[in-house]
């Protein structure tokens, strides 16, 4: 086999090796590009054709590395539906190593679904191709709106079967980030009980993430802040386009403010606030219109797990973290309110912007309309076609004075255009091309992704993408995480 075209260093099994456990992939029997980020590997500086190459797949798989990459499975903990569990780690993915970006900036090399790991607790440490597709085109539809995400590189079919409720063809996903950093690996370094571990991990972030952050007088109160900052800021514009992320555990919450784990997520169809899709949250513990609070709470447990790099004196550092964790509220609500100004295409003030947007959303939830649509609507109301919003909200009679109001205020439809995107992945359409490539035809997902690259710009030939379900498909519609 011919040298890897390709220079991996690791970065973060040097610096954090308490958080690095040496492992290497499973072998794939007979491994199989499905789908290669064409556009991503340029951004990286890779080779796309070697990576197409049999060369390039045996590396996407971690068979061929190259010469002094030294792949790791990460080590971290992680409250999951509330409950604390202190070693949680990498159970079914790798970090190869960092790639250094023509931009400088390095990116982890990450497989998922390429075996079992010392942190698999009893899981085969496989992933099937379904659920890794889905993150594929999950991750690069938030990316085409504009929104902080972990990348998807590739999917390779394995050639191996995986077993879940029926034998499933197998793959692996090569997922790049900013970095895997997390709550729950400072929750990880906290537990091991050793200050010089705490402290490493967060004079590492710092340095990767938040440099600003070793100016502060308490630079792991810096670190602290910049989170709950981006943070809010990804909350909210998760909210600004009906994401569902699904499972908001510490352990899937990054210090870059990338999203992370595209498991059981889902785009809001019908607006409701009480929206779940998610098999696993019976109790709606992270319901569509909860995640701001949830995120607010996973923030409270960074904190305690920063506490004794904040003061000496524990009183002293809890009022600390408690100052800045107040942050977070008016951050994540100077966010949606400024997200929401260009969704209804305004220049007014805060205030104005949030009674319009109260009341819209209440029609919204009256009528049950469809959230993507619906807004995208308002921008031909915004250029004089009522129609298609007085069709979505079932003729509600606060519309006409809504809409007076806000013609009042000038709306700007171009903004509008840009803010109000008409194709997100649809629930159905996301599940239709995820049961063809599965069963190996994989131009429904081709079609889907290409729709998804351009969400804001209407497409010939392409109204039903920016359709949603029928009822009966929404009414029944649940995710699950693909272990």
């Amino acid at each position: 086999m011919p040298p890897v075209l390709l220079s991996l260093s690791h970065d973060f099994a040097d610096a954090l090796p308490a958080l690095a456990r040496p492992w290497s992939a499973d072998p794939a029997p007979d491994p199989r590009l499905l789908v290669l980020n064409e556009g991503l590997a340029a951004e990286m500086g890779l080779d796309a054709a070697f990576l197409r190459s049999p060369a390039g797949v045996a590396l996407l798989v971690g068979a061929a590395l190259p010469e002094g990459a030294q792949p790791v499975a990460q080590a971290y903990a992680g409250h999951q539906f509330g409950g604390f569990s202190p070693r949680l780690g990498d159970g079914r993915a790798l970090l190869l190593g960092e790639v250094a970006a023509p931009d400088g900036s390095l990116r982890d090399l990450h497989l998922k679904g390429s075996g079992p790991t010392p942190f698999a607790r009893a899981g085969d440490g496989l992933a099937a191709v379904g659920p890794m597709l889905r993150e594929y085109v999950m991750s690069e539809a938030m990316h085409a709106l504009g929104i902080p995400t972990t990348r998807s590189l590739a999917v390779v079919a394995t050639g191996r079967d995986v077993l879940r409720e029926t034998a499933l063809p197998g793959a692996v996903l090569v997922r790049t980030a900013a970095s895997h950093l997390r709550v729950g690996s400072v929750e990880f370094a906290r537990g091991t009980g050793d200050i010089d571990v705490l402290r490493a991990v967060v004079d590492y972030a710092i340095s990767r993430h938040h440099p600003a952050a070793a100016d502060d007088d308490v630079p792991a109160l810096g670190l602290f802040r910049a989170v709950v900052h981006a943070q809010a800021d990804l909350v909210a514009q998760w909210m600004l386009v009906g994401f569902i992320h699904g499972v908001m555990n510490t352990d899937n919450v990054t210090l870059s403010g990338e999203t992370i784990d595209y498991g059981p997520c889902a785009f809001l169809d019908a607006y409701d606030p009480a929206t779940v899709y998610s098999s696993i949250d019976t109790g709606g513990r992270y319901a569509y219109g909860s995640q701001p609070y949830i995120a607010e709470w996973n923030l409270a447990r960074l904190a305690e797990a920063m506490l004794p790099l904040f003061d000496d004196e524990l009183e002293r550092a809890v009022e600390l973290a408690q100052e800045a964790l107040a942050e977070f509220r008016p951050r994540f609500a100077a966010a949606r309110t400024a997200g929401m100004r260009c969704k209804l295409g305004l220049r007014v003030a805060d205030d104005e912007v949030e009674a319009l947007a109260g009341d819209f959303h209440e029609m919204l939830g009256r009528a049950r309309a469809d959230y993507t649509s619906t807004f995208r609507a308002l921008s031909d109301a915004a250029r004089g076609d009522d129609s298609g919003v007085e069709a979505a909200l079932g003729g509600d009679p606060a519309l006409a004075g809504w809409l007076d109001r806000w013609r009042a205020l000038g709306p700007d439809p171009g903004a509008m255009d840009a803010a109000n995107p008409i194709y997100v992945p649809r629930n159905h359409l996301v599940e239709e091309a995820l049961a063809a490539a599965t069963a190996g035809d994989l131009e429904p997902l081709g079609w889907l992704t290409t729709v998804l690259s351009t969400p804001f710009t209407a497409r010939a030939g392409a109204e039903r993408y920016a359709q949603p379900a029928g009822p009966d498909f929404a009414a029944g519609y649940r995710t699950f995480c693909g272990t």
